[in-house]
């Protein structure tokens, strides 16, 4: 959260990238899914349950960020979804080059779906500053970056680790870099 893996995804796609973001599948595909707004409704209540029938996020986050169980039963309920959702777009354009935005990618294992991985690192401070801006409370923007694995272990797993701390042009130019080192270019 608030390390910049938007920006990075966008810069790739410059470079003739597909995108997937999975939050953004999440909250568009999953989360609207009747299946999934009974099941949330049944473990959660009525309360995190809008007018119209839509889900409350905020409502379900403020419930799963502090409750592990809670927050590994959605997981649960939500990722197959998402993965099937993964397998859909890349069958349906499976000549192209993807770059997928994964939170919890090293979390929950799912490294060996792609051919390398980025970590996007930046300092503590920045994200929540970052978090901040998008209108997340501090102290909320803490406790959701304590319920990922620490900076230092994402980039012991990642295949390669952009900076994130400085301009965009400089992200930009570490990107350029790497996808100058990569051994196949882009399909579109």
């Amino acid at each position: 959260m608030g390390s910049g893996k938007s920006t990075v995804a966008g810069i790739f796609v410059e470079h003739g990238y597909r995108r997937l973001d999975s939050d953004q599948l999440v909250r568009e595909e999953v989360l609207p899914d009747p299946e999934v707004i009974a099941a949330v409704e049944a473990r959660f209540g009525r309360a995190v349950v809008l007018p119209e029938g839509g889900l409350d996020r905020s409502a379900v986050a403020g419930i799963v960020f502090n409750d592990d169980e809670a927050r590994l039963w959605l997981e649960e309920l939500v990722h197959p979804r998402l993965f099937a959702l993964w397998r859909t777009r890349f069958s349906r354009e499976s000549e192209a080059s993807w770059v997928v935005e994964v939170p919890l990618l090293f979390e929950k294992g799912l490294e060996n779906w792609f051919d390398f991985t980025i970590c996007v690192a930046t300092s503590y401070e920045q994200q929540l500053a970052r978090l901040e801006e998008r209108g997340i409370p501090r102290a909320l923007a803490g406790q959701r970056i304590s319920k990922q694995l620490p900076l230092a272990q994402k980039l012991e797993h990642a295949d390669y680790v952009l900076l994130n701390d400085g301009s965009v042009d400089f992200l930009h130019e570490q990107i350029v870099r790497l996808l100058g080192s990569l051994t196949v270019a882009p399909r579109r």
